[in-house]
């Protein structure tokens, strides 16, 4: 096959790229991996290495089209007109209707048009769709300017849903898989299911929770740590909705008494987002979580982590070593995947053999080999690790070690010239020494292989768009420890609430760390079993800063609040 044709099969548009002698396909190829790498969209890519303008980049996709290039800013758009796209569709599609005929909407858009978009946005609007091309940020404007309330998306939807008359979704009826399988492909069902993965996605969400109760269903999603509740259908749609998801994963819809797991593939606003499925049988029906995995708000680099200056410079030198294990601790959903992933992507080279063992895999990351852990099959950590040791590694990662005898395994290839990652459910950094020697590992194998422990949480960031500054009270200041004199009479900050934040206070997160370095000292303690309390104090002895403290800096940094520096350290 040739370069044209392998990038035509990875992206029309890069194809369009060389076929128009924009670049070559080494250039393509860099483009391509920057994608990858990045998630950014590639037309970005293309305008922001320089290789083209948008401008020429939308006369050149009009061209190969057969649309025309509009300026959207001289166009008027009437309410009739705009009433003819959804709220939501404009915004998941990034397109906003320019005209229309009883038969046809012309839509705007600034990308290259998918057959497959096409397909959906037939299904979606019911009539044909035309195309112009427009500048993004013109297109982004427009949208935010006519369809900036989304309060009412899902509500529309789900009028439409519980009061249609052609629809005959029960309960009841939904006993064999024929019958399920008929409700979770009837349309209003496969729209609203389409509407609430959407917009979750669109509203950064970690998780999406669908729970059925005995008089209610509850569908809640997860922003930056803290679940938000989304208006849900009566509780006899539960069912139907649910069977929808397990279609879209592929699991068996007729097995409701087992736990399932699955994935499901989505495209939001030109952007593949994965949903890891997890359906659990509870008293009332099955309770579904899908875990959103969607690398364009996740950066695997370490530099983009937020690592304070001394522990990057400490990682960045403790990855690079040889052989050793370095563990990361932290409860669950606090980065650890995350950082890990960064860790192996800045040592993963042409001269690295890279394997992983994950329950399950999170992303796909070019140039690793990454095996899922499956506890039906038989494929444990433990006989995933001993093949590892088959394979000629150079790196390896456990995605946790549970037990003694992963625990072994992974000290063996350590003392065997291998550096070993993986990660440990402990409160802190010192509490990694106690967990391995609670599993009835030797002191002496830990002092001898353990490297460096980062124990790690997760904060909520204020929103810099509301924040405004804040006295502390004397209550405050006693909980975190601090006299007036220690922060100098700085303020603290805290997040108004506004329309950008969700009148909540607080827009993304950022990390808490502490960074344990195994050194003479703290070998001999290990060697010695020492408590936890007592690692720990010679730790910060010898310059460890705690996570507490380092939350304390990020309260003075203004980034974060007091109230969530206690509830997480």
């Amino acid at each position: 096959m040739s370069t044209s044709a392998e990038q035509q099969r990875v992206d029309p548009l890069l194809d369009l790229a060389i076929s128009n002698g924009i670049m070559d396909a080494q250039q393509a190829q860099e483009v391509l991996e920057e994608h990858t790498r990045s998630g950014k969209p590639l037309r970005t890519l293309l305008v922001d290495m320089g290789c083209t303008t948008e401008d020429d980049l939308l006369s050149m996709m009009a061209a190969y089209q057969g649309c025309e290039v509009v300026n959207l800013s001289e166009i008027e758009l009437s309410q009739e007109l705009l009433r003819t796209v959804p709220a939501s569709v404009a915004r998941t599609y990034n397109m906003i209707p320019v005209a229309s005929t009883p038969g046809t909407i012309t839509l705007a858009t600034s990308d290259m048009i998918e057959p497959y978009v096409v397909d959906e946005l037939i299904f979606v609007l019911t009539r044909d769709v035309s195309f112009v091309l427009a500048r993004e940020a013109d297109i982004v404007a427009r949208v935010n300017q006519h369809y900036g309330d989304e309060s009412d998306t899902v509500a529309d939807m789900l009028n439409r849903i519980e009061f249609d008359e052609d629809s005959t979704i029960t309960a009841e009826d939904a006993i064999d898989e024929k019958s399920l399988e008929a409700q979770a492909k009837a349309a209003p069902v496969v729209k609203y299911v389409g509407l609430v993965l959407h917009e979750a996605v669109a509203h950064r969400a970690s998780d999406i929770h669908f729970e059925p109760y005995e008089k209610e269903f509850r569908i809640r999603y997860r922003v930056d740590g803290a679940l938000y509740q989304m208006r849900a259908p009566d509780r006899i749609m539960a069912l139907p909705i649910i069977s929808r998801i397990k279609v879209m994963a592929g699991l068996n819809i007729a097995e409701r008494r087992m736990p399932q797991d699955g994935r499901i593939a989505i495209t939001v606003a030109r952007r593949r987002v994965d949903l890891r499925v997890s359906c659990l049988p509870t008293q009332f029906g099955e309770s579904v979580v899908l875990r959103v995995l969607d690398r364009s708000v996740v950066s695997l680099e370490l530099e983009n982590l937020g690592l304070p200056e001394d522990i990057f410079e400490h990682l960045s030198m403790d990855i690079e070593k040889p052989n050793g294990i370095i563990i990361v601790t932290g409860p669950t959903g606090s980065g650890k995947t995350t950082t890990l992933y960064s860790a192996l992507q800045r040592i993963n080279t042409i001269d690295q053999k890279l394997l992983t063992a994950e329950e399950p895999i999170e992303y796909d990351i070019d140039g690793i080999i990454q095996v899922p852990i499956n506890q039906l099959t038989g494929n444990t950590f433990p006989k995933a690790l001993r093949a590892f040791l088959r394979q000629d590694p150079d790196v390896m990662m456990i995605g946790e070690i549970r037990d003694m005898e992963t625990a072994e395994i992974a000290i063996q290839a350590s003392l065997t010239g291998h550096l070993v990652f993986s990660t440990l459910h402990t409160n802190d950094a010192a509490g990694a020494v106690t967990r391995l020697i609670d599993m009835d590992v030797q002191p002496y194998l830990i002092s001898s292989t353990l490297e460096a422990v980062l124990g790690q949480r997760l904060v909520r960031t204020i929103c810099t768009n509301c924040k405004e500054p804040l006295e502390a009270d004397d209550e405050t200041m006693i909980r975190l420890d601090l006299t007036r004199e220690q922060v100098n009479h700085r303020p603290f900050f805290y997040g108004r609430g506004c329309a950008m934040c969700s009148n909540n206070g607080y827009k993304g997160r950022k990390g808490l760390f502490e960074y344990l370095r195994v050194s003479e000292p703290i070998r001999e303690m290990i060697n010695e079993r020492k408590p936890t309390l007592y690692i720990k104090a010679k730790a910060r002895e010898l310059g460890m800063r705690t996570m507490r403290e380092d939350g304390i800096r990020n309260i003075l940094d203004g980034y974060t609040t007091s109230t969530e520096v206690l509830r997480y350290t």
